[in-house]
Protein backbone atom coordinates (compact mmCIF):
# COMPACT_ATOMS: atom_id res chain seq x y z
CA UNK A 1 0.00 0.00 0.00
CA UNK A 2 1.34 3.45 -0.94
CA UNK A 3 1.54 6.22 1.69
CA UNK A 4 -1.30 8.08 -0.06
CA UNK A 5 -3.50 4.98 -0.08
CA UNK A 6 -2.82 4.41 3.60
CA UNK A 7 -4.34 7.82 4.38
CA UNK A 8 -7.61 7.12 2.54
CA UNK A 9 -10.74 6.33 4.59
CA UNK A 10 -10.80 2.55 4.70
CA UNK A 11 -13.23 -0.11 5.93
CA UNK A 12 -11.87 -3.64 6.41
CA UNK A 13 -13.60 -6.66 4.91
CA UNK A 14 -14.81 -7.87 8.32
CA UNK A 15 -16.68 -4.61 8.93
CA UNK A 16 -18.54 -4.32 5.64
CA UNK A 17 -21.91 -5.76 6.70
CA UNK A 18 -22.57 -2.95 9.20
CA UNK A 19 -20.78 -0.05 7.52
CA UNK A 20 -22.34 3.16 6.26
CA UNK A 21 -21.43 4.24 2.72
CA UNK A 22 -19.20 7.30 2.81
CA UNK A 23 -18.14 9.08 -0.35
CA UNK A 24 -14.59 8.22 -1.47
CA UNK A 25 -14.14 5.62 1.27
CA UNK A 26 -12.41 2.40 0.20
CA UNK A 27 -14.08 -0.90 1.16
CA UNK A 28 -11.68 -3.81 1.28
CA UNK A 29 -12.14 -7.11 -0.51
CA UNK A 30 -11.47 -10.52 0.93
CA UNK A 31 -8.27 -12.51 0.53
CA UNK A 32 -9.49 -16.03 -0.29
CA UNK A 33 -8.99 -15.73 -4.03
CA UNK A 34 -12.58 -16.32 -5.19
CA UNK A 35 -15.81 -14.42 -5.88
CA UNK A 36 -16.69 -14.45 -2.19
CA UNK A 37 -14.05 -11.77 -1.74
CA UNK A 38 -16.27 -9.22 -3.49
CA UNK A 39 -16.98 -6.36 -1.04
CA UNK A 40 -20.15 -5.04 -2.70
CA UNK A 41 -21.99 -8.30 -2.03
CA UNK A 42 -21.23 -7.91 1.68
CA UNK A 43 -21.99 -4.20 1.80
CA UNK A 44 -25.34 -4.61 0.05
CA UNK A 45 -26.61 -8.14 0.51
CA UNK A 46 -28.66 -9.64 -2.26
CA UNK A 47 -27.34 -7.60 -5.21
CA UNK A 48 -24.83 -10.20 -6.38
CA UNK A 49 -21.06 -10.26 -6.65
CA UNK A 50 -20.40 -9.84 -10.38
CA UNK A 51 -21.04 -7.43 -13.22
CA UNK A 52 -21.51 -3.72 -13.68
CA UNK A 53 -25.25 -3.81 -12.91
CA UNK A 54 -26.23 -5.26 -9.54
CA UNK A 55 -29.62 -4.87 -7.94
CA UNK A 56 -32.23 -6.19 -5.53
CA UNK A 57 -35.35 -7.10 -7.48
CA UNK A 58 -36.08 -7.71 -11.16
CA UNK A 59 -35.68 -5.20 -14.02
CA UNK A 60 -38.08 -7.21 -16.20
CA UNK A 61 -40.79 -7.07 -13.51
CA UNK A 62 -39.92 -3.47 -12.59
CA UNK A 63 -39.36 -4.43 -8.96
CA UNK A 64 -35.79 -3.18 -8.44
CA UNK A 65 -35.54 -1.60 -4.97
CA UNK A 66 -31.88 -0.65 -4.96
CA UNK A 67 -29.30 -0.68 -7.75
CA UNK A 68 -25.52 -0.66 -7.78
CA UNK A 69 -23.44 0.55 -10.71
CA UNK A 70 -19.88 -0.74 -10.66
CA UNK A 71 -17.14 0.47 -12.97
CA UNK A 72 -13.60 -0.78 -13.32
CA UNK A 73 -12.58 2.44 -15.08
CA UNK A 74 -10.35 0.51 -17.48
CA UNK A 75 -12.71 -0.35 -20.36
CA UNK A 76 -11.42 2.03 -23.03
CA UNK A 77 -14.16 0.98 -25.46
CA UNK A 78 -16.81 2.06 -22.97
CA UNK A 79 -15.20 4.87 -20.95
CA UNK A 80 -17.36 5.45 -17.86
CA UNK A 81 -16.50 8.88 -16.52
CA UNK A 82 -17.14 10.89 -13.36
CA UNK A 83 -16.88 14.66 -13.83
CA UNK A 84 -16.10 16.01 -10.36
CA UNK A 85 -16.58 19.62 -11.46
CA UNK A 86 -20.23 19.11 -12.45
CA UNK A 87 -21.17 15.97 -10.50
CA UNK A 88 -22.13 14.20 -13.75
CA UNK A 89 -21.44 10.50 -14.16
CA UNK A 90 -21.51 8.88 -17.60
CA UNK A 91 -22.15 5.14 -17.63
CA UNK A 92 -22.52 2.68 -20.50
CA UNK A 93 -25.08 -0.11 -20.59
CA UNK A 94 -24.43 -3.84 -20.72
CA UNK A 95 -24.90 -4.56 -24.45
CA UNK A 96 -21.20 -4.35 -25.29
CA UNK A 97 -20.89 -6.81 -28.16
CA UNK A 98 -22.86 -7.78 -31.28
CA UNK A 99 -25.41 -10.55 -31.38
CA UNK A 100 -28.28 -9.44 -29.19
CA UNK A 101 -30.95 -6.77 -28.94
CA UNK A 102 -30.32 -3.51 -27.06
CA UNK A 103 -32.59 -4.74 -24.26
CA UNK A 104 -31.74 -8.43 -24.53
CA UNK A 105 -28.78 -8.61 -22.15
CA UNK A 106 -28.73 -11.44 -19.58
CA UNK A 107 -28.59 -9.09 -16.58
CA UNK A 108 -31.23 -6.71 -17.93
CA UNK A 109 -29.13 -3.67 -17.20
CA UNK A 110 -30.36 -1.78 -20.24
CA UNK A 111 -33.98 -2.52 -19.34
CA UNK A 112 -33.28 -0.99 -15.93
CA UNK A 113 -31.78 2.12 -17.55
CA UNK A 114 -34.64 2.48 -20.03
CA UNK A 115 -37.38 2.23 -17.43
CA UNK A 116 -35.65 4.29 -14.73
CA UNK A 117 -34.91 7.21 -17.07
CA UNK A 118 -38.46 7.11 -18.44
CA UNK A 119 -39.95 7.16 -14.93
CA UNK A 120 -37.62 9.99 -13.90
CA UNK A 121 -39.48 12.34 -16.28
CA UNK A 122 -42.93 11.33 -15.05
CA UNK A 123 -44.78 12.01 -11.79
CA UNK A 124 -43.52 11.90 -8.22
CA UNK A 125 -45.29 8.55 -7.80
CA UNK A 126 -43.56 7.13 -10.87
CA UNK A 127 -40.18 8.31 -9.63
CA UNK A 128 -40.85 6.79 -6.23
CA UNK A 129 -41.94 3.40 -7.60
CA UNK A 130 -39.98 3.27 -10.87
CA UNK A 131 -36.56 4.71 -10.03
CA UNK A 132 -34.42 2.86 -7.50
CA UNK A 133 -31.62 4.72 -5.76
CA UNK A 134 -28.39 4.02 -7.67
CA UNK A 135 -25.16 3.58 -5.70
CA UNK A 136 -21.89 4.09 -7.57
CA UNK A 137 -18.76 2.07 -6.84
CA UNK A 138 -15.48 1.94 -8.74
CA UNK A 139 -12.48 -0.36 -8.60
CA UNK A 140 -10.09 1.08 -6.03
CA UNK A 141 -6.77 -0.38 -7.15
CA UNK A 142 -5.10 -2.35 -9.93
CA UNK A 143 -4.93 -5.45 -7.73
CA UNK A 144 -7.41 -7.04 -5.35
CA UNK A 145 -11.15 -6.50 -5.11
CA UNK A 146 -11.32 -3.30 -3.06
CA UNK A 147 -13.89 -0.74 -4.22
CA UNK A 148 -14.39 2.96 -3.63
CA UNK A 149 -17.85 4.42 -3.04
CA UNK A 150 -18.41 7.44 -5.27
CA UNK A 151 -21.90 8.49 -4.32
CA UNK A 152 -25.69 8.31 -4.63
CA UNK A 153 -26.94 8.76 -8.20
CA UNK A 154 -30.15 10.12 -9.70
CA UNK A 155 -30.89 9.66 -13.42
CA UNK A 156 -30.37 12.74 -15.58
CA UNK A 157 -29.10 16.15 -14.65
CA UNK A 158 -30.12 19.79 -14.25
CA UNK A 159 -28.52 20.93 -17.52
CA UNK A 160 -29.22 17.85 -19.66
CA UNK A 161 -31.95 17.29 -22.22
CA UNK A 162 -33.74 13.90 -22.25
CA UNK A 163 -31.73 12.93 -25.35
CA UNK A 164 -28.49 13.79 -23.56
CA UNK A 165 -29.50 11.85 -20.46
CA UNK A 166 -30.06 8.49 -22.13
CA UNK A 167 -29.02 7.78 -25.69
CA UNK A 168 -28.80 4.56 -27.71
CA UNK A 169 -25.50 4.79 -29.55
CA UNK A 170 -24.12 2.65 -32.35
CA UNK A 171 -20.83 0.76 -32.23
CA UNK A 172 -19.24 -1.76 -34.60
CA UNK A 173 -17.07 -4.80 -33.85
CA UNK A 174 -15.60 -6.85 -36.68
CA UNK A 175 -17.99 -5.18 -39.09
CA UNK A 176 -21.09 -5.99 -37.02
CA UNK A 177 -23.12 -3.04 -35.77
CA UNK A 178 -25.01 -2.96 -32.50
CA UNK A 179 -26.46 -0.50 -30.00
CA UNK A 180 -25.79 0.24 -26.37
CA UNK A 181 -26.96 2.90 -23.95
CA UNK A 182 -24.95 5.88 -22.79
CA UNK A 183 -26.54 7.09 -19.56
CA UNK A 184 -25.81 10.24 -17.61
CA UNK A 185 -26.53 10.52 -13.89
CA UNK A 186 -26.02 13.19 -11.25
CA UNK A 187 -24.10 12.41 -8.07
CA UNK A 188 -26.27 13.90 -5.34
CA UNK A 189 -24.77 15.99 -2.56
CA UNK A 190 -24.82 13.36 0.16
CA UNK A 191 -21.53 12.60 1.88
CA UNK A 192 -22.83 9.52 3.71
CA UNK A 193 -25.54 6.94 3.06
CA UNK A 194 -26.68 5.33 6.28
CA UNK A 195 -26.72 1.60 6.85
CA UNK A 196 -30.28 2.09 8.14
CA UNK A 197 -31.49 3.34 4.73
CA UNK A 198 -29.67 0.61 2.81
CA UNK A 199 -31.24 -2.11 4.93
CA UNK A 200 -34.64 -0.42 4.72
CA UNK A 201 -34.48 -0.47 0.91
CA UNK A 202 -33.28 -4.07 0.77
CA UNK A 203 -36.25 -5.07 2.92
CA UNK A 204 -38.68 -3.48 0.46
CA UNK A 205 -39.29 -0.13 2.17
CA UNK A 206 -40.09 3.12 0.39
CA UNK A 207 -37.03 5.14 -0.60
CA UNK A 208 -38.58 8.20 1.10
CA UNK A 209 -38.57 6.52 4.54
CA UNK A 210 -36.05 4.77 6.76
CA UNK A 211 -33.42 7.50 6.91
CA UNK A 212 -33.91 8.82 3.38
CA UNK A 213 -31.16 11.32 2.42
CA UNK A 214 -32.55 14.86 1.91
CA UNK A 215 -31.09 15.19 -1.61
CA UNK A 216 -32.86 12.01 -2.72
CA UNK A 217 -36.15 13.18 -1.21
CA UNK A 218 -35.88 16.48 -3.13
CA UNK A 219 -35.19 14.64 -6.36
CA UNK A 220 -38.10 12.21 -6.00
CA UNK A 221 -40.59 14.88 -5.01
CA UNK A 222 -39.69 17.58 -7.51
CA UNK A 223 -36.86 16.24 -9.72
CA UNK A 224 -34.65 18.84 -8.04
CA UNK A 225 -30.95 18.10 -8.42
CA UNK A 226 -28.36 19.06 -5.81
CA UNK A 227 -25.10 17.85 -7.38
CA UNK A 228 -22.04 16.97 -5.35
CA UNK A 229 -19.55 19.44 -6.82
CA UNK A 230 -15.84 19.05 -6.16
CA UNK A 231 -13.76 21.38 -8.35
CA UNK A 232 -10.16 20.24 -8.55
CA UNK A 233 -7.58 22.19 -6.57
CA UNK A 234 -4.73 20.68 -8.58
CA UNK A 235 -3.98 23.02 -11.47
CA UNK A 236 -0.49 21.82 -12.36
CA UNK A 237 -0.35 18.45 -14.13
CA UNK A 238 2.79 16.38 -14.42
CA UNK A 239 4.01 15.00 -17.74
CA UNK A 240 2.63 11.58 -16.77
CA UNK A 241 -0.77 13.14 -16.02
CA UNK A 242 -0.89 14.70 -19.49
CA UNK A 243 -0.08 11.62 -21.57
CA UNK A 244 -2.06 8.36 -21.88
CA UNK A 245 -0.95 5.63 -19.50
CA UNK A 246 -2.09 2.73 -21.69
CA UNK A 247 -0.62 1.32 -24.88
CA UNK A 248 -3.73 1.88 -27.00
CA UNK A 249 -3.95 5.51 -25.92
CA UNK A 250 -0.32 6.14 -26.84
CA UNK A 251 -0.91 4.44 -30.18
CA UNK A 252 -3.88 6.74 -30.85
CA UNK A 253 -1.68 9.80 -30.41
CA UNK A 254 0.99 8.21 -32.61
CA UNK A 255 -1.65 7.65 -35.30
CA UNK A 256 -2.60 11.34 -35.22
CA UNK A 257 1.03 12.44 -35.46
CA UNK A 258 1.71 10.00 -38.29
CA UNK A 259 -1.33 11.18 -40.22
CA UNK A 260 -0.10 14.78 -40.17
CA UNK A 261 3.62 13.98 -40.49
CA UNK A 262 5.28 16.37 -42.92
CA UNK A 263 2.24 18.66 -42.97
CA UNK A 264 1.93 19.55 -39.31
CA UNK A 265 0.19 22.83 -40.19
CA UNK A 266 -2.83 20.74 -41.30
CA UNK A 267 -3.19 19.52 -37.71
CA UNK A 268 -4.87 22.87 -37.01
CA UNK A 269 -8.13 21.67 -38.58
CA UNK A 270 -7.96 18.53 -36.45
CA UNK A 271 -7.33 20.63 -33.35
CA UNK A 272 -10.46 22.66 -34.09
CA UNK A 273 -12.47 19.43 -34.44
CA UNK A 274 -11.06 18.12 -31.16
CA UNK A 275 -11.92 21.39 -29.42
CA UNK A 276 -15.50 21.07 -30.71
CA UNK A 277 -15.70 17.67 -29.01
CA UNK A 278 -14.44 19.21 -25.78
CA UNK A 279 -16.65 22.31 -26.08
CA UNK A 280 -19.77 21.45 -28.15
CA UNK A 281 -21.10 25.03 -28.14
CA UNK A 282 -18.20 26.23 -30.26
CA UNK A 283 -19.58 28.20 -33.19
CA UNK A 284 -17.95 29.49 -36.36
CA UNK A 285 -14.21 28.85 -36.48
CA UNK A 286 -11.88 29.98 -39.25
CA UNK A 287 -8.39 28.77 -39.99
CA UNK A 288 -5.81 31.49 -40.62
CA UNK A 289 -2.91 31.37 -43.01
CA UNK A 290 0.19 29.33 -42.11
CA UNK A 291 2.49 31.30 -39.83
CA UNK A 292 6.21 31.62 -40.11
CA UNK A 293 6.87 29.17 -37.28
CA UNK A 294 5.16 26.37 -39.22
CA UNK A 295 1.97 26.32 -37.17
CA UNK A 296 -1.50 27.39 -38.16
CA UNK A 297 -3.92 29.23 -35.93
CA UNK A 298 -7.67 29.56 -35.86
CA UNK A 299 -10.09 32.16 -34.57
CA UNK A 300 -13.59 31.26 -33.50
CA UNK A 301 -16.60 31.99 -31.37
CA UNK A 302 -18.04 30.24 -28.35
CA UNK A 303 -21.83 30.49 -27.99
CA UNK A 304 -23.60 31.31 -24.73
CA UNK A 305 -27.23 31.85 -23.80
CA UNK A 306 -30.62 30.58 -25.03
CA UNK A 307 -31.10 29.74 -28.70
CA UNK A 308 -33.29 32.79 -29.31
CA UNK A 309 -30.86 35.26 -27.75
CA UNK A 310 -27.31 33.97 -27.90
CA UNK A 311 -24.13 35.89 -27.32
CA UNK A 312 -20.67 34.90 -28.50
CA UNK A 313 -17.19 35.14 -27.03
CA UNK A 314 -14.23 35.22 -29.40
CA UNK A 315 -11.30 32.88 -28.94
CA UNK A 316 -7.97 32.16 -30.59
CA UNK A 317 -6.74 28.60 -31.02
CA UNK A 318 -3.24 27.31 -31.59
CA UNK A 319 -2.21 23.72 -32.25
CA UNK A 320 1.05 21.86 -31.79
CA UNK A 321 1.45 18.39 -33.27
CA UNK A 322 4.41 17.44 -31.07
CA UNK A 323 6.04 14.16 -30.14
CA UNK A 324 5.60 13.02 -26.52
CA UNK A 325 9.23 13.94 -25.83
CA UNK A 326 8.67 17.56 -26.86
CA UNK A 327 6.75 19.76 -24.44
CA UNK A 328 4.88 22.95 -25.24
CA UNK A 329 6.94 25.71 -23.69
CA UNK A 330 6.65 29.35 -22.69
CA UNK A 331 7.42 30.65 -26.19
CA UNK A 332 4.39 28.98 -27.76
CA UNK A 333 2.02 30.07 -25.00
CA UNK A 334 3.38 33.62 -24.95
CA UNK A 335 2.61 33.89 -28.65
CA UNK A 336 -1.01 32.91 -28.00
CA UNK A 337 -1.31 35.26 -25.02
CA UNK A 338 -0.10 38.16 -27.18
CA UNK A 339 -2.97 37.58 -29.60
CA UNK A 340 -5.74 37.70 -27.00
CA UNK A 341 -7.84 40.81 -26.75
CA UNK A 342 -10.01 41.98 -23.87
CA UNK A 343 -12.78 39.46 -23.10
CA UNK A 344 -11.26 36.84 -25.43
CA UNK A 345 -9.91 33.47 -24.41
CA UNK A 346 -7.35 31.13 -25.87
CA UNK A 347 -7.16 27.41 -26.62
CA UNK A 348 -3.91 25.51 -27.06
CA UNK A 349 -4.18 21.90 -28.28
CA UNK A 350 -1.18 19.60 -28.36
CA UNK A 351 -0.55 15.91 -28.93
CA UNK A 352 2.18 16.24 -26.31
CA UNK A 353 2.20 17.93 -22.89
CA UNK A 354 2.67 21.37 -21.33
CA UNK A 355 5.82 22.26 -19.44
CA UNK A 356 5.32 23.03 -15.75
CA UNK A 357 6.52 26.61 -16.28
CA UNK A 358 3.76 27.14 -18.84
CA UNK A 359 1.07 25.95 -16.45
CA UNK A 360 2.49 28.08 -13.63
CA UNK A 361 2.39 31.20 -15.80
CA UNK A 362 -1.12 30.57 -17.11
CA UNK A 363 -2.63 29.92 -13.69
CA UNK A 364 -0.67 32.38 -11.58
CA UNK A 365 -1.22 35.27 -13.99
CA UNK A 366 -4.84 34.35 -14.62
CA UNK A 367 -4.57 34.00 -18.39
CA UNK A 368 -7.88 32.67 -19.85
CA UNK A 369 -6.33 29.80 -21.78
CA UNK A 370 -7.59 26.22 -22.02
CA UNK A 371 -4.70 23.76 -22.22
CA UNK A 372 -5.66 20.55 -24.05
CA UNK A 373 -2.93 17.89 -23.80
CA UNK A 374 -2.42 14.46 -25.33
CA UNK A 375 -4.36 12.60 -22.64
CA UNK A 376 -7.27 15.01 -23.02
CA UNK A 377 -7.33 14.28 -26.76
CA UNK A 378 -7.46 10.52 -26.22
CA UNK A 379 -10.11 10.83 -23.51
CA UNK A 380 -12.47 12.97 -25.60
CA UNK A 381 -12.06 10.76 -28.66
CA UNK A 382 -12.95 7.71 -26.58
CA UNK A 383 -15.97 9.47 -25.10
CA UNK A 384 -17.22 10.01 -28.64
CA UNK A 385 -16.75 6.41 -29.73
CA UNK A 386 -13.29 6.58 -31.33
CA UNK A 387 -11.78 4.03 -28.99
CA UNK A 388 -9.23 2.21 -31.15
CA UNK A 389 -6.39 3.17 -33.47
CA UNK A 390 -8.40 1.91 -36.45
CA UNK A 391 -11.41 4.00 -35.44
CA UNK A 392 -9.28 7.12 -35.01
CA UNK A 393 -7.56 6.55 -38.36
CA UNK A 394 -10.97 6.21 -40.00
CA UNK A 395 -12.09 9.47 -38.36
CA UNK A 396 -8.95 11.23 -39.58
CA UNK A 397 -9.36 9.97 -43.14
CA UNK A 398 -13.02 10.92 -43.25
CA UNK A 399 -12.57 14.35 -41.73
CA UNK A 400 -9.21 15.65 -42.94
CA UNK A 401 -8.45 14.11 -46.34
CA UNK A 402 -9.36 17.19 -48.39
CA UNK A 403 -7.91 20.06 -46.41
CA UNK A 404 -7.61 23.45 -48.13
Amino acid sequence: MTPAAALEPHVPFAGLATADLAVDTVYAGGSNGHSGDDPIARLIKGVGNQGGFRYKGSPAKQTVRLAVLYTSGVDVDWPDQLDLDTGTFTYYGDNKKPGQDLHGTPRGGNILLRDAFAASHSTETDRLTGVPPFLLFEKASSTGRAVRFRGLLAPGGPALSPDDELAAIWRATSGERFQNYRARFTVLDEARISREWVEHLLNGGSSLDGGCPPAWRSWVKGRAYTPLLAPSTTTIRSKADQLPDDQEGRAILDAIRSYFHGREHDFEACAVALWRLVAPRTGACDLTRPSRDGGRDAVGQYILGPAAATITIDFALEAKCYAPTNSVGVREVSRLISRLRHRNFGVLVTTSYFHKQVQDEVHEDGHPIALVCGKDIVDVLRQHGHTTVAAVEHWLEQSFTHLP
